[in-house]
């Protein structure tokens, strides 16, 4: 991909309006945030940091989810992965100057909005620490200015839909609009990157990527390529309610190539092959067959022991009223299933998915994507 400069602006992020309130709650809550975000001062004497790169007291960062279409696990081993960028989960990254609480250690204080558990908050906290210290190195930002960071996620943790990947490409473009400094693409996903190959191990790539992509992605071997799309249709992302685990799933994976000879190169040769298979239906306007790729997948993964019974139960559902095809999206043992339908379908499929399990839904359609990324 062409490098992109990014200021860590709202005017640098793919589809903007997808940010503004949709209800009144969203509108109560952004007031809330505003008044937080009041409350970060810009101190008379900040340490190393010049005047041009304090101009800002607060600066803004944002990422959205995203959905791995087929790829999973085989892009880690350099296959290709399909990638949908979800505009409508967001997270939004508030960073500003303050001058440290008293019970405040360091030269950060986070906080992170919604209903996070306080596991998630206190690994967020702590991976954001090494974040901004690799930011601070990688940009030569001097001194130790003390900073007060917000994180307000819609994304939920753990379902495959690359929420700390969202998380931490926005708390970079965050501190990129703070201290005034221009961040190059490459230099945004290398840090993002980082961070999450410390959340899940050995990280591909694609979440890092796509978490900032305008449209539907080709990733393989840390590159990616716009996708093209030939077909109109529907993907309905569903929250099974459980929380998968990308470094279980990824161990478990490799401990059953381990047992069985030859299992890696026959998972990697089919993997590739659907996925292959999906690309060119997408292009060339197949939504049948591009359906039933998705669905081959999710018996791949199954067949090697990612899926789970209410997964399982939610692809079949989907499967039953009406969906072109589906599947688990992520690392699995939890997460999402990933439904592809015609738009008259969509409402059946997605009271289907709600009676099999789902706790909530959303819908991405992709001739939008497609159209936002020419």
């Amino acid at each position: 991909m062409d490098s992109i400069c990014l200021k860590g602006r709202q005017g640098d992020i793919p589809d903007p309006a997808s940010f503004l309130p949709r209800n009144l709650d969203d509108a109560i809550s952004m007031q809330q945030r505003q008044g937080e975000l009041s409350a970060l001062t810009l101190p008379t004497s900040v340490e190393g940091v010049s005047e041009n790169h304090r101009a800002r007291s607060v600066g803004i960062g944002r990422a959205h989810a995203k959905a791995i279409l087929l790829g999973e696990h085989a892009v880690v081993y350099g296959a290709p992965a399909l990638a949908l960028p979800i505009p409508q989960l967001t997270a939004t990254a508030s960073a500003g100057w303050s001058s440290p609480a008293s019970d405040t250690q360091g030269d950060l204080s986070f906080t992170m909005t919604g209903s996070a558990s306080r596991a998630v908050v206190t690994q967020a906290s702590d991976g954001l620490r090494r974040l901004t210290a690799a930011f601070k190195a990688r940009m030569g930002v001097p001194g130790r200015p003390h900073l007060d960071v917000i994180l307000d996620g819609a994304i939920p943790p753990g379902r495959g839909l690359g929420s700390s990947a969202a998380n931490s490409r926005a708390i970079i473009l965050a501190l990129a609009d703070l201290f005034g400094r221009e961040l190059a693409e490459s230099t945004a996903f290398d840090l993002v990157q980082t961070a999450e190959n410390v959340t899940h191990g050995r990280a591909s790539g694609v979440d890092a990527m796509t978490v900032g992509a305008a449209g539907p992605l080709l990733f393989q071997k840390g590159e990616a390529q716009e996708l093209t799309i030939g077909c109109d249709s529907l993907f309905i992302v569903a929250d099974s309610g459980t929380a998968g685990s990308t470094k279980e799933a990824v161990e478990l994976l490799r401990e059953g190539f381990r047992r069985r000879a030859g299992a890696q190169e026959r998972f990697l040769r089919r993997a590739a092959q659907l996925t292959d298979e999906a690309k060119q239906a997408l292009a060339e306007g197949e939504p049948d067959k591009l359906g039933s790729r998705l669905t081959d997948y999710h018996q791949l993964l199954r067949a090697a022991g990612l899926s789970t019974d209410r997964i399982d139960a939610m692809v079949e559902a989907a499967l039953k009223a009406g969906s072109l095809g589906a599947k688990i999206t992520g690392g699995g043992l939890g997460g999402c299933v990933l439904a592809m339908t015609q738009p008259e379908q969509a409402r059946e499929v997605a009271r289907q998915l709600h009676e099999a399990g789902a706790v909530q839904t959303w819908v991405v359609p992709l001739r939008r994507l497609a159209d936002h990324a020419l």
